[in-house]
């Protein structure tokens, strides 16, 4: 039997800040229905990294793995920040399609619901939200958009049978975006091991980067830190430089959501 991601594998080796500048909700579904020892394997590195860029911030963290349903999801809305981690296909009828894609793994409609009722939550608070890879499409759904359910000419998102799936594979960022400022720059080279990607994007977002065949890598709604990226910043193997700024840009952002909510309201005359 494949082993499974336990949080004790992902949980860094580093104590918690003091005290924290902010303290973000992690939703990652480190397990999902036909899970291969190469998913194991890399969910554990990727979230260990995660968690560890989070903590090196500054930023507490609680991870809330929808392995198992979450006792309440809605509970996303009173951290300072959400942060939404990869795993398996989102369930086609999320997004409008009547029949299962033959190509679709690792799909768990629960964990769907729940993660949608995290993002909601955590929105309506007006907290800042940061998706990767599986986090960035949930983003992407939440808004109505819709997902490719199979990138046909893959070449560039992921390797061939028989090859490593994640590939080093230049990004095209959009100028003017909040993608862009944080990035500072207009292409960057993103670890990608990915099968589907955004479609139709969801209401009120914008693309943010695409990959030079057009298929889009980031999407962000441009009056708030509302931002998904669709390769691995978290992949020890891409630009550490990036994964910096991303991280950082996104534990400012809730930082500075922990200071408002914190703020005095003015009393009325």
């Amino acid at each position: 039997m494949t082993d499974r991601v336990h949080v004790s594998d992902v949980t860094p080796q580093l104590p918690p800040p003091e005290t924290p500048r902010a303290q973000v909700c992690v939703l990652a579904s480190l397990n999902f229905p036909g899970i291969s020892a190469e998913d194991v394997g890399l969910i554990r590195r990727f979230t260990r990294l995660a968690l560890t860029t989070l903590l090196e911030l500054g930023a507490g963290y609680e991870l809330w793995d929808t392995t198992e349903p979450l006792d309440n999801p809605s509970g996303a809305g009173e951290f300072d920040g959400l942060l939404l981690l990869g795993g398996g296909d989102i369930d086609g009828s999320c997004y409008g399609m009547s029949a299962p894609n033959p190509a679709a793994y690792g799909v768990d409609a629960r964990a769907d619901r729940d993660a949608f009722a995290a993002i909601e939550a955590a929105a309506a608070a007006d907290r800042p939200i940061f998706g990767i890879c599986r986090g960035s499409q949930l983003l992407n759904v939440a808004r109505g958009g819709t997902i490719v359910g199979d990138i046909v000419d893959y070449k560039l998102h992921h390797g061939a049978p028989g090859e490593p799936t994640f590939v080093d594979e230049p990004i095209d960022v959009v100028t003017g975006t909040r993608l862009a400022a944080i990035l500072g720059t207009d292409r960057i080279t993103g670890r990608s091991g990915h099968h589907q990607a955004v479609d139709r994007v969801g209401d009120g977002l914008v693309v943010a980067a695409c990959a030079l065949d057009g298929v889009v890598e980031g999407i962000e709604d441009p009056d708030r830190f509302y931002l998904g990226v669709q390769w691995h910043p978290e992949d020890e193997d891409g630009p550490a430089a990036d994964r910096q700024r991303l991280f950082s840009a996104f534990v400012d952002a809730a930082e500075l959501s922990r200071k408002a909510s914190a703020a005095p309201v003015a009393a009325c005359d």
